[in-house]
């Protein structure tokens, strides 16, 4: 059974509560192992207008061509979003695909932003969905 509690088969997706709990976004956060990692797989203009606390980048583009991961990230699953949720659907099964455990998080930045959870642009300040 994945950490992700998807073990039959089912969807590889996470709520965006799931997503911050998981990462730690949240003080009640309590995860065994290895702590997630947040993958955010939008492009750069969109990363620099707003994504979550600690995420770190790699462009579905970048993905998709090879790009690897850092270096722990395959000892450590992903969670993985975009601005929607339609991309990291895709980079999920990319990471699959390279033994990665990895989940996507449905609805996305919009939905993470909507949730009142914290959004930060590329200096640090609030940031914005693009």
């Amino acid at each position: 059974m994945s950490l992700f509690g998807r073990g039959r088969g089912g969807p590889a997706r996470v709520t965006v509560r799931e997503a911050a709990a998981r990462t730690q976004h949240r003080r009640t956060a309590r995860t065994s192992g290895a702590s997630p990692l947040l993958l955010d797989v939008r492009e750069a203009d969109e990363w620099q207008a707003g994504h979550a606390p600690g995420a770190v980048h790699l462009p579905l583009t970048a993905l998709a061509a090879g790009a690897g991961l850092p270096a722990d990230a395959p000892k450590r699953p992903v969670i993985v979003m975009c601005r929607s949720g339609r991309r990291s659907q895709k980079a999920v099964e990319l990471l699959r695909a390279r033994g990665v455990e990895a989940v996507d998080v449905i609805g996305g930045m919009q939905e993470w932003a909507a949730a009142g959870l914290p959004v930060v642009d590329a200096r640090g300040g609030n940031g914005t969905v693009a």
